[in-house]
């Protein structure tokens, strides 16, 4: 059984890794979509108020985007690892499994707090870095997977 799994180590890790990537950048392209959506909407409320559409808007519709990032960063280490992963490979399958995931889903809920702000900021004008505050503070659950996830590995 030891056997087995120092040889498949390699391939599970390297799994972990692209699982990590990919779905972290999943994450971020739900919650870029759901940002980006926000800020169409609001510009196009402030158009029709012949209000001008505040560029501001771009900021918050790309918060999610870092969570692909850190995906990133956990794939190379994880990857760097892969070879030498022995029995240790199921662990960073893991890793990047839940990993990525976990930094999926802060980047969609990311997106979707985006857009609301989107529709606050355009409407009123006020609250940008608050509402930037809010997008940080769901942007630290993938900043502590991240690190909880490298101190492990």
């Amino acid at each position: 059984m030891i056997e087995q799994a120092v040889v498949l180590g390699p391939v599970l890790a390297k799994i972990g890794a692209v699982a990590c990537m990919t779905l972290s950048a999943l994450g971020s392209s739900l919650g870029a979509g759901a940002g980006g959506s926000g800020a169409v909407g609001a510009w196009k409320k402030c158009l029709v108020q012949k209000k001008p559409a505040p560029f501001q808007l771009l900021v918050f519709a790309g918060a999610p985007l870092s969570q692909t990032i850190y995906g990133m960063i956990l794939m190379f280490l994880i990857y760097g690892k892969a070879e030498t992963a022995g029995a240790n490979g199921l662990l960073y399958l893991w890793a990047g499994l839940f990993g990525g995931l976990a930094m999926g889903v802060s980047a969609w809920m990311q997106g979707k707090a985006a857009a609301v702000a989107c529709d606050s900021f355009a409407e009123t004008g006020k609250g940008f870095t608050n509402d930037l505050m809010i997008l940080g503070i769901i942007e630290t659950c993938a900043l502590f997977i991240m690190a909880f996830l490298i101190s492990v590995l």
